[in-house]
């Protein structure tokens, strides 16, 4: 394996997730690709607080994906990742996923089950064959 994406929401499931592809990156000294994949924009509520402080919609995104990303580089070096790059995006978390997949011709994913709590790792013969099924495609 050379490549091991894991997406981040913030959640436990997707710190557990990190962790998990961090340990299987470790073992077969993969490079990982944290992805973090936000809303497409904020609630006018959400951006009527943001102007009273004069900030914008894209700073504070930009903030979030910061940290979020601090945090899950933070879980990931601690279960022995040592070559992690992050890539954030905007849209349809499984579409960007997709694509990311593609284009950074992924081996393997490993992501959180949303609002669940278990974890679910698609490392599996089959999820590695439609892997490299979808980098062949593109």
């Amino acid at each position: 394996m050379k490549l091991i994406i894991s997406a981040t929401d913030g959640s436990e499931g997707a710190e557990r997730a990190i962790a998990v592809a961090a340990e299987f990156a470790r073992s077969s000294k993969a490079k990982v690709q944290l992805v973090h994949v936000g809303e497409d924009g904020l609630s006018s509520k959400q951006l009527m607080l943001l102007g009273q402080f004069r900030i914008t919609e894209g700073d504070a995104l930009d903030e979030i994906s910061r940290r979020l990303f601090s945090r899950a580089k933070e879980i990931a070096e601690h279960r022995g990742a040592t070559d992690i790059k992050t890539l954030s995006g905007g849209g349809d978390p499984a579409k960007v996923l997709i694509e990311t997949i593609k284009t950074k011709q992924a081996d393997a994913i490993v992501i959180g089950r949303r609002g669940r709590g278990s974890l679910r790792v698609f490392c599996s013969a089959v999820f590695l064959k439609s892997c490299r099924a979808l980098r062949r495609a593109s």
